[in-house]
């Protein structure tokens, strides 16, 4: 998740705001189409502003939201109440929280120690240090709500290490070891964002997307039941594929399992404090997984682990505080769930979604639900963030794919996991993307080809296999 654009000159960041301010003013002063009401439409048009500041960043995210929000109280578009509503939201905090497991993780070495210890079991083959580093981010997903974090902060460095210690160095020895492997980490990262809904940041919005546009609840047990098969398929197809391409030129790799264990025995015996951090990351799963059955609210979970691991000691409140990332996305996360909230009031998606419908005839809802999801996958081209092409996209897709009769769970469970699967396409899409193609182990040219063609597998395995699996779970 990108938050800010620092190579931009201040000149640069002007003329985008500029071009922001231009577009939700011409917006306001348009009339509004017949059936919107007056002032629907005039925080629509802040609306759009706000997310036009998202995908050309002339400010960080929060600073961007922080001003549509204020926009919205000055005009008297909405009350202050009104325009503060979104972080009284039960998933903004969630996701809130998550960010401090996250911090956990890095704070006490877990994150790491996970890692390694797949590593030293699955690490003697190239294939298998490919899956171990992939299984690594898979278990990390559930508690780490960043790719940035997750794949960025924990597993890169490792891959980096792992490279080096091959002798696979940017350049020529790329092809040895170095070229794979970061491929592969990175295009597992979609994968298992798209799998859990505390694995990317804008999975809860998401959720309360949804529930706004489509009146549906989608649970952290339903999200994951769904995507656990496709996603588990996917990333043993795509490391498999990647491998048979790409063709590293070491297939033998017993010196990653000695380093794994010799990094396991430089962090010494598990400490007190990760110990902590996995029984109460372990006791979050299990309650997330049952909360059907003991009806604790997901947020009431993440809280009661946050406590936990404060009683404990294992994060001090001053760590809560340092959260930079977690305040940040508090901030625009808040303030878009309060504005789509207002929206939704207001009857903006309403009016949209019988406008569509009006517009939508004779075509199969199947197939013109695939025709939907397949233009919000591939538009993904055009966003530099996850978290803005899905507040971009979503509502509309959704909207339309409602309006054709497609059953609206599956629907918005479906683009949900395409909003985080697109993040394959390019070297722009994600936080992970500048470090891994930053890196210079990957051409651009092999960047977008490997990414188009995991795009493709993606596409195939989950509209594909997992249609049929979905059909097996009633969600249509």
């Amino acid at each position: 998740m990108s938050t800010s654009n620092t190579s931009l000159t201040r000149n640069q960041r002007i003329v985008r705001f500029i071009v922001l301010v231009a577009v939700g003013t011409a917006i306001w002063f348009t009339s509004a189409p017949s059936g919107i009401d007056h002032k629907a439409w005039q925080l629509f048009a802040i609306f759009v502003a706000t997310i036009l500041g998202l995908i050309l960043q002339p400010l960080p995210m929060g600073a961007i939201v922080l001003i549509g929000m204020t926009t919205t109280a000055l005009t008297g578009t909405l009350s202050i109440g009104d325009a503060l509503n979104g972080f009284s939201n039960a998933t903004v905090w969630l996701i809130f929280v998550a960010f401090m497991f996250a911090r956990a993780f890095a704070k006490t070495g877990l994150g790491r120690r996970v890692a390694y210890w797949f590593i030293r079991a699955f690490g003697h083959k190239t294939l298998g240090l490919a899956y171990a580093l992939v299984a690594s981010d898979l278990v990390l997903a559930p508690g780490i709500p960043s790719g940035a974090a997750r794949t960025g902060g924990v597993l890169y460095p490792i891959v980096r290490s792992l490279s080096s210690a091959f002798g696979s160095e940017p350049g020529p020895s790329a092809g040895k070891i170095g070229r794979f492997i970061h491929l592969t980490t990175y295009q597992a990262h979609g994968v298992n964002c798209a799998m859990f809904m505390t694995a990317m940041a804008a999975n809860p919005l998401i959720v309360e997307l949804a529930k706004k546009t489509a009146n549906v609840d989608i649970t952290w047990g339903t999200w994951a039941l769904a995507g656990i098969v496709p996603g588990l398929l996917s990333l043993l197809v795509m490391t498999y594929v990647i491998y048979l391409i790409d063709r590293p030129e070491i297939r033998e790799t017993p010196q990653a399992a000695q380093l794994a264990r010799d990094e396991l025995a430089k962090m010494g015996a598990v400490s007190r404090d990760e110990r902590v951090v996995l029984g109460t990351f372990a006791l979050a799963l299990l309650l997330w997984i049952t909360g059907s059955l003991t009806h604790i609210d997901a947020t009431v979970v993440a809280l009661l682990g946050l406590c936990l691991m404060l009683l404990f000691g294992t994060i001090t409140w001053e760590d809560v505080l340092a959260e930079r990332t977690g305040w940040d996305t508090l901030i625009w996360f808040g303030g878009l769930v309060g504005m789509a909230t207002m929206l939704s009031k207001l009857g903006l998606f309403k009016w949209f979604a019988t406008f569509v419908s009006g517009h939508v005839t004779g075509m199969p809802w199947l197939p013109a639900l695939v025709v939907i999801v397949l233009v919000y996958n591939f538009s993904g081209y055009l966003f530099a963030s996850l978290t803005a092409h899905t507040v971009a996209l979503y509502v509309p897709m959704l909207t339309v794919a409602v309006a054709v009769g497609a059953p609206p769970l599956f629907a918005a469970l479906l683009l949900a996991f395409f909003s985080s699967l697109c993040v394959s396409l390019t070297h722009y899409a994600g936080g992970p993307s500048p470090v891994y193609f930053g890196s210079n182990y990957v051409s651009l040219r092999r960047w977008w080809g490997i990414g188009l063609l995991v795009g493709v597998i993606n596409i195939v395995i989950w509209l594909g296999v997992g249609s049929f699996y979905w059909k097996m779970l009633g969600l249509y």
